[in-house]
């Protein structure tokens, strides 16, 4: 029983920290989706090296240098408690982002998240010493329940209910609570006997083929797992909900394999781990589905959960005996450090674009014609036509995502692409920016007149272009949160001053050598590098007449730029009758309540100025929703506003405000 509680404690901790340390810097990275990419691949490193602390730890088992060692660590990790991050971890925009959240998560919670990570299996191998002959394995089943109820836990009664600084506050006592159970076990733990290492030996050297296998099953399942999130984190929003989904169903697929009752069984699995195959390569590949939320749902994530059980249940069938279970488990985290090493560090080198989805579904469905081969003959073949099937998807989607392509480049903040239409020096002559699959802007090139036309959803008719006009004749300073192609410079007039804000170096790039609104633009631009929020918070005030919010990452949003905090620092750069314009189009989410209600929490007016053009007769036009925020009531009554269709934004009164500690995407989801 204090075996059970203790790893189920440490394995609660263990996944409570992750969503609750990647939400507390995620806005210092721009509310990146590869934030949560690369906390995972910090967490899985970390918990490989913990999995090898415990079976080097298992080599001194027959004497008290484990407890002695294992008591003074964590001693050392309740030292630094509590694990919020320090705000001098903030980044200023020109450091590297990877190296910096590993080395910030290394500092605040590195010696804890350790010492959680090689709780379970060295407390395995306690057990199997205390207790000779008990199956270990379901200990496993046990962490991997803990972890479970942590990750179902935190979105729906942690998060609601509990600021940041509550929450560190609850998971450093918790912490200090196992840190106590662990010394009271290591301490009760009867040293080794000599017989079980005569018993490791008797056993013989290691199959290599079966190391193979291990780290093969489990690098591809943290490879689908983090290149699911990946997938739809991108569209939607990076937040602890959408992250939590994943893991929840990967953990799950642990808990089945291990718990040791034969759930598992590869004979009903194939032919339903088959069609799902084919019908997630059928997504990669089909355009009408692309932005249909419930489908992709409906789809990847069962995918994710099927591919997960099949790489699992796999591992538990190869499991050695007991004697050799920490090195199985460390073979296990290896594999994992793998998966994440190769989704957050090495796609984003090699790719220049998502790939590795398509790339994880192929070696899965590799996997499955090895091991299926052994089912029966009807499986052997199937699985054969799976894995060539899935591989064709893969190559036609990769083939089909640099399609009339010209500039193709990918980092941490995602995949840009400039597309090229038509031929140059005519008036169809046309670049595309696209990030991820949506586009950022748009711009033709055939002449001048062409080049300076303002497009998509920056048309004179949309809210921004509204509140631009609503200035007058007097010279005006415009702020921009998000750059894009530059298309709001098109509006400067000699006198005027643009201060574009964006946090990726490479968008920079682009709009200046690939797109002309910039320098083509009579205004005088300032291009301002870094996350906007952060950027703004060390500036003094702008006396800004128009600030544009207009930060998309794909189809997502950046919560921390749409929250109470974020509109206080805006209003704080504008003028007594300046205007803040949110860009709330979305696929997905109606952001409009969200902005209506963070306005007024600030005392402030809002109106929503939607623009809903025939795409068939003006297709350079987009559908745009644009919600303006002004202290002064009078500022969003002129005439310029008024006349395209100016209303008052829909109120939610029963919803809560978005907070920088609190936000719902369930409400908002249309």
């Amino acid at each position: 029983m204090l075996y059970g509680a203790t790893i189920f404690l440490s394995s609660f901790l263990l996944f409570l920290v992750q969503p609750l340390i990647a939400r507390l810097i995620l806005p210092w990275f721009g509310g990146s989706a590869a934030v949560w990419t690369t906390c995972m691949l910090f967490f899985q490193a970390l918990l490989l090296a913990g999995y090898a602390y415990a079976h080097l730890l298992a080599k001194y088992s027959r004497r008290r240098i484990e407890a002695l060692v294992h008591t003074a660590l964590l001693l050392g990790a309740v030292v630094t408690l509590p694990i919020s991050p320090s705000e001098a971890w903030k980044p200023s925009g020109s450091e590297d982002p990877v190296a910096l959240i590993l080395l910030l998560l290394g500092v605040s919670v590195g010696l804890p998240y350790f010492l959680l990570a090689a709780n379970s299996p060295l407390l395995q191998a306690w057990f199997t010493r205390a207790r000779p002959g008990e199956n270990p394995y379901r200990l496993f089943a046990v962490s991997n329940l803990g972890s479970l109820i942590a990750l179902l836990g935190y979105p729906f009664l942690v998060e609601p209910f509990l600021g940041g600084h509550g929450q560190v506050v609850l998971w450093s006592w918790l912490f200090a609570g196992f840190a106590l159970l662990c010394v009271l076990v290591a301490w009760r733990t009867p040293v080794a006997p000599p017989v079980a290492e005569a018993e490791i030996t008797a056993l013989g050297p290691l199959a290599k083929s079966d190391v193979v296998l291990w780290l093969a099953l489990s690098a591809t399942g943290s490879v689908l797992l983090l290149a699911v999130t990946n997938h739809l984190t991108q569209n939607v929003a990076s937040v602890p909900l959408l992250w939590l989904a994943p893991l929840t169903l990967y953990l799950a697929t642990f808990i089945i394999a291990f718990e040791g009752k034969g759930w598992y069984r590869p004979d009903w699995l194939w032919p339903i781990l088959l069609v799902w195959i084919g019908a997630m390569g059928w997504l990669l590949v089909d355009n009408d589905f692309q932005f249909d939320l419930p489908v992709q749902l409906a789809i990847f994530l069962p995918g994710l959960f099927l591919g997960c059980l099949f790489c699992h249940g796999e591992l538990y069938r190869l499991r050695p005996a007991p004697a050799r279970l920490t090195g199985f488990y460390l073979a296990i985290s290896a594999g994992g450090a793998l998966g994440g090493l190769l989704v957050a560090v090495l796609a984003p080198l090699v790719f220049t674009g998502y790939y590795e989805l398509g790339a994880g579904l192929v070696a899965l469905g590799l996997l499955a014609a090895i091991r299926f081969a052994g089912v029966n003959l009807f499986a052997r073949y199937a699985s054969l036509a799976a894995l060539l099937g899935i591989a064709a998807c893969a190559a036609y989607d990769g083939m089909r995502y640099q399609r009339d392509v010209r500039v193709a480049t990918r980092s941490f903040y995602g995949v840009l692409r400039v597309k090229e239409y038509g031929v140059p020096n005519e008036d169809s002559h046309l670049r595309r920016l696209v990030h991820g699959a949506i586009m950022h802007g748009e711009q033709y090139l055939g002449d001048e007149q062409s080049r300076r036309m303002l497009t998509t959803y920056y048309h004179q008719d949309s809210g921004i272009g509204a509140a631009i006009r609503s200035v007058g004749e007097r010279p005006a300073r415009i702020g921009i949160i998000g750059l894009g192609t530059g298309t709001i410079a098109a509006y400067g007039r000699t006198g005027d001053i643009y201060r574009f804000y964006d946090i990726d170096s490479r968008v920079m790039q682009i709009a200046l050598h690939e797109f002309t609104y910039l320098t083509d633009s009579k205004a005088k631009v300032e291009l301002a590098l870094g996350d906007a929020r952060l950027t703004l918070e060390r500036e003094p005030p702008r006396n800004f007449d128009v600030l544009a919010v207009d930060a998309f990452s794909s189809d997502a949003i950046p919560v921390h730029l749409i929250t109470r905090e974020a509109l206080a620092v805006y209003l704080k750069h504008v003028k007594p009758d300046g205007i803040v314009a949110f860009h709330v189009s979305n696929r997905f989410l109606d952001l409009i309540p969200v902005v209506a209600r963070i306005a007024s929490e600030n005392g402030a007016h809002a109106v929503l100025v939607r623009d809903d053009p025939d795409e068939e007769s003006d297709h350079r036009r987009s559908r745009t929703d644009w919600v303006l925020v002004s202290r002064d009531a009078a500022a969003l009554r002129r005439p310029a506003i008024v006349e395209r269709g100016a209303v008052e934004p829909e109120d939610q009164p029963d919803w809560r405000t978005w907070t920088d500690d609190y936000s719902n995407l369930i409400q908002i989801l249309k």
